[in-house]
């Protein structure tokens, strides 16, 4: 279940990768999650294509490319609270700044980490439609990947109350949550062990070296 959860992982941040429009130095407000979307991909893997001398010789630059790129448009800490649940009312305000900040880190090493497999693929994005009054919104998308079967990949995004611009909270790969899966994953054990103690686990496990996944027989063995 943990592989298919990593893979969906990366299918689903190869999916939002290739929808980008940000640089570091610009980030920009979309009032229309779907122009959003379809911008914030673009710039995403363009940079990673313009980046390749530094990757090739440090995969750590990924993060880089993952915190400059996407966590502007990506609602941590909504995202955060999800996660902690009904549990937040037993929490302090500085405990669950300090959980948003190694969730944040968190998901920034598992996005770099899934960045590793992009391999040119190519989405298909549904037509844009009329979003009204909405404050949440989901967005279908199709991952092609030649020679494998199609993926199709759902993101959630949320405009928060008196906000114009939209941010993505949660991508949803063929029918599986990555939201849902990292709050079965915590939650129990911010029950069990308490916020802080799953913080501090957050930021040991965001310091594990990005690294490349085996391919061929190497993963067999």
């Amino acid at each position: 279940m943990k592989n298919l959860l990593v893979k969906i992982a990366a299918t689903a941040l190869i999916s939002f990768g290739l929808v980008a429009q940000a640089s570091a130095a610009e980030v920009k407000t979309y009032d229309d999650p779907y122009k959003m979307i379809e911008s914030v991909a673009d710039q995403t893997f363009r940079r990673i294509s313009a980046d390749q001398p530094v990757i090739q010789k440090d995969l750590e630059h990924l993060r880089v490319i993952v915190n400059e790129e996407l966590v502007p448009y990506i609602d941590s800490r909504y995202a955060a609270f999800r996660v902690i649940g009904n549990y937040i009312k037993q929490t302090k305000p500085e405990e669950r700044d300090a959980f948003v900040v190694a969730f944040k880190d968190y998901m920034v090493a598992t996005y770099a980490g899934a960045l590793t497999q992009y391999k040119n693929q190519k989405v298909i994005f549904e037509p844009a439609k009329a979003v009204g009054n909405q404050n949440i919104v989901t967005i279908k998308t199709r991952v092609i990947d030649p020679g494998k079967p199609d993926i199709n990949i759902e993101f959630k995004l949320r405009r928060a109350k008196d906000a114009q611009n939209w941010q993505v909270f949660d991508m949803v790969a063929e029918g599986i949550s990555l939201l849902d899966s990292k709050r079965a994953e915590l939650g129990n054990l911010i029950r069990q062990q308490g916020l802080a103690s799953v913080t501090a686990l957050l930021i040991e496990k965001s310091k594990a070296p990005i690294t490349a996944p085996l391919q061929g027989n190497d993963a067999k063995n």
